[in-house]
């Protein structure tokens, strides 16, 4: 008697613990804003995008539906709006010599043409932008491919500008960190070009990016002129480290605006 009693009570300490472990597991899962990940992959999407283009509207929603699906996991959306579409016929509010720049950026390293929509993953494949298959496949990889580099961000408002605060456990002096002011979710309605008449929707609208070098200092602070009709809820930053020679990315993370 006392034996079975004895293992009943093992038993259920047992299940207990079995089921304490199981919430914490599911507890690490969560992530923390201006945190990275516990899971070791990570995956940066750059979207270059233009409302002139006919072409992108499907690129843009796909993006949008993959920020929702993976909106727990460690996957960074930034949509460039390029601004050689503006001479034919629309000019994109959003766009900026800047964006174009950094897509010649990849078009040198990965020798590939320039084109809309076009998507970089990691820094190191490029897509046609509304290829969702495709898409779908490189997220499962490098969702599960080793990164090292942690970066951790916050952000803080006052009346003109937005202060960024990061650090970095990255060592390697030829990495950068990029930080940008995103804009969650926006919309147009077109009046020319392609796209004329049509109300489109964008997501993860990169609105300024600054280069850290990481060579003698791997924590500080930046600042961001706050942009006009400016709700900080609907605004978020997102910093990754890359070499600009290689174009590898080890590391990101994200945090919303205080």
């Amino acid at each position: 008697m006392i034996l079975k009693k004895m293992f009943a009570v093992g038993a259920f300490t047992s299940l207990m613990f079995a089921a304490s472990a199981f919430v914490l597991k599911e507890e690490i899962k969560k992530p923390v804003p201006g945190f990275p990940s516990e899971n070791n992959g990570l995956a940066v999407l750059e979207l270059f995008t233009s409302e002139g283009c006919s072409s992108c509207p499907p690129a843009d929603d796909l993006m949008g539906q993959i920020e929702k699906k993976y909106r727990n996991r460690p996957v960074y959306i930034l949509s460039y709006h390029v601004d050689y579409w503006n001479r034919l016929g629309w000019k994109d509010r959003f766009s900026s010599a800047a964006n174009s720049q950094r897509q010649q950026f990849y078009s040198r390293l990965l020798q590939s043409q320039t084109y809309t929509p076009q998507l970089i993953v990691n820094g190191k494949q490029e897509f046609v932008g509304s290829d969702r298959n495709s898409i779908e496949n490189v997220l499962q990889n490098e969702l599960f491919a080793a990164k090292n580099s942690s970066v951790y961000l916050s952000a803080n408002t006052d009346q003109k500008t937005v202060t960024v605060a990061y650090k970095t456990s990255e060592t390697d002096p030829k990495s950068t960190l990029l930080i940008s002011l995103v804009e969650k979710k926006s919309s147009t309605q077109v009046g020319g070009g392609e796209n004329e008449g049509h109300h489109l929707q964008h997501w993860q609208i990169v609105h300024e990016q600054k280069q850290i070098s990481l060579k003698d200092l791997s924590e500080g602070s930046i600042n961001f002129k706050i942009p006009e009709n400016f709700s900080a809820e609907n605004w978020e930053i997102i910093g990754f480290i890359q070499n600009l020679k290689s174009g590898k990315i080890s590391g990101a993370s994200k945090t919303l605006i205080q």
